[in-house]
């Protein structure tokens, strides 16, 4: 097996499962003593197996750029990424920290705004972030919780340093492929889960189910959950389909649903049914005409109409796009310290706000060395990396930011970290990321273990998206 000879390039890369040639982390030793019995073939074989699997389980996605509008099966790498139980402990604090922090910053800007008044956040960034919503001012969402399922993107620096490189809290995406992956790899390479000790994944559905019925009204002794999505043609659709069919709910799309004297009620053939409990995957402002964008077909007309009388529950509540923003973001370690009075566990990304004039004009200055995003944009878009991008590129992004500076931000070029990922019929370091599933029932945070790793499969990537030719891996936390 060409592990042995595999090159971490320890001087300049932090990679997750080895310290230096023929030198594995002390997590990764197990994993790799069996893969060294293995020929380059046979881990061709079983990498095969495992792409052809998923394909036939239908694990796909839609690329909205795609004039085809092909379905693509999201590549899939058969070398896990490995975290130590140390490890997670402590990001494990570090996230129930951050969503808690993110928790309270969501129900205090949309009622007394007091870390406005106290000018920890200032108000144009507020007032001026789409993802903020007025109609959602003075929301009292059940137990006290806007945002139930989080997915925040992590990643580590070459000295091996975790930092949040963002927050995910409208419909976040991905988990279906964190099970997919682990049930393909389960039935690939079974004798492997019997020497390590890892930390099971495949009870996510039920507690996402426990997070949604623990929305309802203690009264109703068998609450209806629904998933709402957009329909078939929504990039993420088979996790929507996938999370519903796991929960044992039902899978409805806006024109499934209807409000009736006073109540969100489901069409079925035997006449309505009422919902008690809708995880939306339908962003914000297509959630009901009446009160946001009028144009909308997804929704329902008078859904947040039912949700104010408390007569119907929300996830994520609507109003929490505004933390998704990445300027918001910036502030998220003086949240931590206003809310919490507790210094952030989990660093940020040194960041650099356009609206800020020194800001802005240290990030002209230096195009060539900085990642440019976009405040509100996803998957991969609206992103310039500078050390990456042609003179024309930075330039056309120079104009962007002057036209515009409170729509981007800007940061360091981190080095990620690397796992050692199958290439044809080589091993090479690609960098990956990391998304954890976090889920806020009010009473607890659950933090779901490992979570979805992806990894940049073009050789010096920095872009893990699917969208943009990134793929996945599962991801091993060891049990403590």
């Amino acid at each position: 097996m060409q592990l042995e000879t595999y090159d971490p390039e320890s001087a300049t890369y932090y990679d997750e499962l080895f310290e230096a040639v023929g030198k594995p982390r002390p997590a990764a030793v197990p994993l790799l003593e069996w893969m060294q019995g293995l020929n380059p073939k046979e881990l061709q074989q079983h990498h095969q197996t495992a792409q052809i699997a998923l394909f036939k389980l239908g694990v796909t996605f839609n690329v909205y750029s795609d004039t085809q509008g092909v379905e693509r099966v999201l590549p899939f790498d058969i070398i896990p990424r490995i975290i130590s139980a140390e490890d997670w402990q402590w990001l494990e604090q570090g996230l129930k920290q951050r969503i808690t922090a993110l928790n309270l910053f969501l129900n205090d800007i949309y009622h007394d705004q007091k870390i406005v008044q106290d000018g920890k956040v200032p108000a144009e960034i507020i007032q001026s972030a789409p993802g903020f919503l007025p109609p959602c001012q003075g929301l009292e969402p059940p137990t006290g919780v806007w945002c139930h399922i989080t997915g925040t993107d992590l990643v580590r620096d070459r000295n091996g340093q975790w930092y949040v490189l963002e927050d995910n809290l409208r419909v976040p995406s991905g988990i279906s492929y964190v099970l997919e992956n682990r049930r393909v790899m389960k039935s690939t390479l079974p004798k492997i889960f019997q020497n390590l000790a890892i930390q099971p994944v495949d009870d996510y559905p039920s507690h996402l189910l426990e997070a949604l019925l623990n929305l309802a009204p203690p009264y109703l002794q068998t609450p209806t959950v629904a998933v709402l999505t957009p329909g078939i043609y929504n990039s993420a659709y088979f996790e929507h389909s996938f999370l519903a069919q796991q929960m044992g709910v039902e899978l409805v799309e806006g024109r499934d649903l209807v409000v009736v004297d006073g109540y969100l009620q489901m069409k079925t053939t035997k006449g309505l049914r009422r919902v008690d409990v809708l995880y939306r995957r339908v962003d914000d402002t297509f959630l009901d005409p009446l009160t946001f964008r009028p144009d909308s077909l997804l929704g329902v007309p008078g859904l947040m109409e039912v949700y104010r009388a408390g007569r119907v529950a929300l996830a994520n509540a609507p109003g929490t796009g505004v933390a998704d923003d990445k300027v918001v973001y910036a502030y998220v370690p003086e949240m931590i310290r206003y809310y919490l009075n507790e210094d952030p566990i989990l660093a940020n990304v040194p960041t650099y706000l356009c609206w800020q004039e020194k800001d802005r004009d240290y990030v002209l200055q230096n195009l060539d060395k900085l990642v440019v995003k976009a405040a509100n944009e996803a998957g991969g878009y609206g992103m310039l990396v500078g050390t990456q991008a042609s003179q024309t590129e930075r330039e056309i992004f120079a104009k962007k930011i002057e036209a515009n500076p409170r729509n981007y931000i800007a940061q360091p070029t981190l080095c990620l970290s690397r796992v050692p990922t199958l290439i044809e019929d080589r091993i090479e370091g690609r960098h990956v990321d990391l998304r954890p599933y976090i889920l806020h029932r009010g009473d607890e945070i659950y933090v779901h273990p490992g979570g979805l790793t992806r990894v940049a499969l073009r050789k010096g990537s920095l872009v893990v998206n699917s969208s943009q030719g990134g793929g996945s891996k599962d991801t091993w936390v060891l049990t403590p």
